[in-house]
Formats: C-alpha cells, structure tokens, sequence
C-alpha cells in the first residue's frame, strides 16, 4: 500500500501482527508540524480515500502526535473532514451527553467500573459502521479502550466451542433490558427510556422502538426492551469472513444495576439460557486477543465498528475521552 506523503506509518510496543497486517494502524505527521489542529483536519480532506483503504486493511487507526492542544471542537472538525454520515444514538444503553455538534461524551458510568468487549449497538439492527474516540484529558492511570478484531474471535470460537457457535449461528440472540424514565449516571447501562428514544412521550417511544423491532413492556417506573432474535454472527461482505458481531459477553458480565440481571439480559434467540462457562471463555479470548494502548492526550481513535469490538477498562480519573458515531 503506497505511503502518504502527510502521514507516517509508525510502530508502538502495543500493536499485534496478524498476517503481515499491523492492528491496529499508527499515523503520526509526516514532517514536523506546529501545534494547530488544523493539520490532522486538513490532512484527512487530503488524504480521505487512502485513509479509508488502510482502516479496511487493518481495521483501527490510531493518529498519535498531531496535537495534545485538541478540543472537542477540533475533534468535531476532525470527524467532518471523512464526511461520514452522523449515526442518531437511539436504542443504545450508554448514557452519554452531547458536547459540541457530532461530539458525545464515552460511557459515563462510574471510574472503577470496567466496560466488557462489544460492537457498538450490536444489540439493535441499525449501529454505526465507524466510531471515533478522542482523549481530551489522559488518565491518572490506567482508563485504556481495549480493542480486539472481531473475526479473529469467531475463528477461536469456532475452532473451541463449535457446537455452541453453530446454535449462535441458527437462533441469534435475544437481548433484554429495564430502563428507567431518567438516565442513572451510576450504571454503565443506565441510560433511561426518554434519552435512549429521544422523547418523553411514551408512543413516540413505541414508534421509535418498533422500528427497530423493539418490543417494550411498561411498567409502573420505567420500561422493558426486548430486542430479537437479532444474528449474533454476520458476514462482513467487503472482507469475505465471518464476525462475532454481538453484545453477548458485554450483555451477560456487565448489564448489571438496580434494574438489571446480566444473566437474564441475553439468551439464545430461542429464548434457552446462555453456558455460563462459554460466555467467560468467551471472555478470555477476547482479553487474549486485544491490545490496550494507553491514551495521551491529542490521540484520535477510528474503528470500523464491523470489523472490532472495544472495552473500557477501570481508571483513576480525571479522564475525558469523547466519541462520534457514523453510519
């Protein structure tokens, strides 16, 4: 693949080597640059196609080094200049708060809590193709989003649990999950059912859910989600391979709170309990296979949504990390 004359290709400690191919990519500037955050902006409108090819190689890029000065509004000027569609955040479970035009706040659940490996809104039929993730204020400690590709995985589970990924492959999943009216900040699935739908009126609701094949039971303070059967595996067409596109392990550790039994919160789609024992093996490999690099300030994060699943680890705050959905 032919270098850009804008970027450099770089190597970190943390990258793993899957076939020749560097996961995920490393950019940093070319030739030394002053601080303005217009560089990585205007390099991307120039370089846009070659950029695109290198994150269906190697599906993540990591841009290092542009700018530690970065705001939000630069990170929105960043995610512009690819000119992806912006992705509406309805039907996911993160609660999250809109900083500046496509720019949302990461999962706002507590510090000391980790979030499990998933695909971003893998749980519902219309999730983002591309995220970008931006560290506006580096952690005391720890706080990296660990990232893992996602055919990888189903090769290892098929390979392992042939059986269990042949009953994934015919049933799908059924997700489940109870949402109160208000967001619960203290929840990494605590987004309540007027922020998750953007309304507060509980037919416009039922629409917005229905579109999505959502099914929703009322109760006295708040609402149950049923979604499913939905595929758990799906084939990326563009790279010809199979992919562990589901919010399984996530759903089955980590929907957990007040509301919420992470045990009931998924099941095949044929309504028979998940194994345990699977689902944490499941686990390990995904913790096996990912890499974790820890942000510095500045750092730009892309994912092809299709191709990898993240994960947030625990951290010692202060920590701001902001995202963009695209379609």
């Amino acid at each position: 693949m032919p270098t850009s004359r804008l970027f450099a290709e770089t190597k970190i400690p943390h990258q793993k080597n899957y076939g020749g191919v560097d996961f995920p990519a490393v950019l940093s500037p070319a030739a030394v640059v002053s601080h303005n955050p217009s560089v990585l902006t205007a390099a991307v409108k120039d370089q846009k196609p070659w950029l695109d090819s290198l994150l269906h190689r190697h599906g993540a890029i990591l841009f290092r080094g542009f700018d530690s000065s970065a705001t939000a509004s630069d990170f929105n000027d960043v995610v512009e200049a690819f000119g992806y569609d912006e992705l509406p955040y309805v039907g996911g479970a993160a609660p999250r708060t809109n900083v500046v035009g496509r720019v949302f706040t990461a999962n706002e659940s507590p510090p000391d809590q980790k979030i499990p490996f998933h695909h971003e809104m893998a749980q519902v039929p219309e999730y983002p193709s591309k995220l970008f993730f931006f560290c506006e204020l580096e952690p005391a400690s720890s706080g990296e989003t660990p990232i893992v590709l996602s055919h990888v995985v189903y090769e290892r589970m098929k390979e392992t649990y042939p059986d269990f990924v042949e009953k994934l492959e015919k049933h799908g999943l059924i997700y489940t999950r109870v949402l109160g009216e208000e967001d619960d900040p203290s929840s990494p699935i605590g987004r309540g059912w007027k922020s998750t739908f953007l309304t507060k009126d509980k037919i416009v609701a039922e629409e917005r859910a229905a579109k999505l094949n959502m099914k929703l039971e009322w109760t006295k303070d708040g609402v149950k989600t049923i979604m499913g059967p939905i595929p758990a595996i799906k084939y990326d067409e563009t790279r010809q391979r199979k992919i562990w596109f589901n919010s399984m392990v996530a759903a089955y550790t980590g929907w957990k709170d007040a509301r919420n039994d992470p045990e009931k919160a998924v099941t095949f789609g044929d309504g028979n309990p998940l194994p345990g024992h699977i689902i944490y093996d499941c686990l390990k490999i995904l913790e096996e296979e990912s890499i974790a690099i820890p942000w510095q300030k500045g750092d730009v994060l892309l994912i092809d949504n299709l191709a990898v699943l993240h994960a947030r680890r625990p951290f010692a705050p202060p920590r701001r990390i902001l995202a963009s959905l695209c379609k």
